[in-house]
């Protein structure tokens, strides 16, 4: 970690997730987290790459390919109750990450991976993954 960089990366304390990002300082709400580039795969990689370990860690970039994101892009975890969401900028080829709550230090910072819409509580394309059930 860089002496001006506001995340780290840290065991997440998410059951299953391995490493997450956590916040080296603390985060106000509506502030950039971190903006990373991306490398945008060759459309007809796209298939393939669905096959490899990079499955679980490029982001959709259109209907028919994706991208790799830089930085510690592909290692925000996912969560419904995200504290972070992110933003595709498309021609400028990278992915902003930006708080939606204040998020303290040493925090882990999460996004909803349904297209860093915090208020989509689908189901996952990843299995294990499911909605929290609505209390009534």
């Amino acid at each position: 970690m860089s002496k001006d960089s506001k995340v780290y990366i840290a065991q997440s304390h998410i059951p299953k997730a391995g490493r997450g990002v956590f916040a080296a300082v603390n985060i106000k709400k509506g502030e950039v987290i971190e903006q990373c580039p991306v490398f945008i795969m060759p459309r007809k990689d796209y298939k393939t790459l669905k096959t490899t370990a990079l499955r679980d860690y490029y982001f959709m970039w259109g209907k028919t390919t994706c991208v790799i994101c830089f930085g510690y892009g592909s290692l925000y975890n996912h969560s419904y109750q995200a504290n972070a969401t992110y933003k595709k900028y498309i021609e400028e080829q990278t992915i902003d990450f930006i708080a939606i709550k204040d998020i303290k230090k040493d925090e882990e910072i999460t996004v909803n991976y349904n297209y860093g819409n915090p208020e989509d509580t689908s189901t996952l394309w990843i299995k294990e993954i499911k909605p929290a059930s609505k209390k009534l």
